[in-house]
């Protein structure tokens, strides 16, 4: 039995119920606990509505600053297909961000290679999450979005 392995496997098998309890105790918390995950990387919650069931939804996400911009990317993982949260915040154009306890609305901007900032985004968030990001692009042939969350004066 190779040890390496097994654990990897138990790793990759844990690591979604790990993320699933972290956005829960998040979210219920108020922001109080959870802004960082356990590697220390920072999270942030989006709160928008289903696309196609117009239910609220929210979705925890790691993310790096660019400026005054929060950026998160949609890699499911390296998953087939985007994941559905991706497409409710893309219907939406504008959503509520929070980081922590403090909460703002977001306009909401998708990027794809070829777009003109997608590389230098997808770098720095990519950097920031440990080069994760490269390594799910590499499982996956869809091109993994980069959304750019960027704060809008409360109307």
């Amino acid at each position: 039995m190779d040890i390496g392995r097994e654990l990897s496997k138990a790793y990759a098998k844990a690591f979604p119920k790990v993320l699933e309890a972290h956005g829960e105790l998040y979210v219920r918390s108020g922001g109080r606990i959870g802004h960082k995950l356990l590697f220390g990387v920072p999270s942030l919650i989006i709160r928008t509505v289903g696309a196609k069931s117009g239910e609220p939804r929210t979705t925890v996400l790691t993310y790096v600053k660019d400026g005054d911009d929060y950026i998160v990317v949609a890699s499911m993982g390296g998953a087939p297909r985007n994941p559905a949260g991706y497409h409710n915040i893309i219907k939406a154009g504008t959503v509520d961000v929070q980081v922590g306890t403090e909460s703002f609305p977001a306009e909401v901007t998708a990027l794809l290679p070829g777009d003109g900032d997608y590389q230098r985004l997808w770098d720095l968030a990519d950097s920031n999450n440990g080069g994760r990001y490269a390594a799910y692009q590499r499982k996956t042939s869809r091109p993994i979005p980069v959304i750019r969350l960027r704060p809008t004066p409360d109307q």
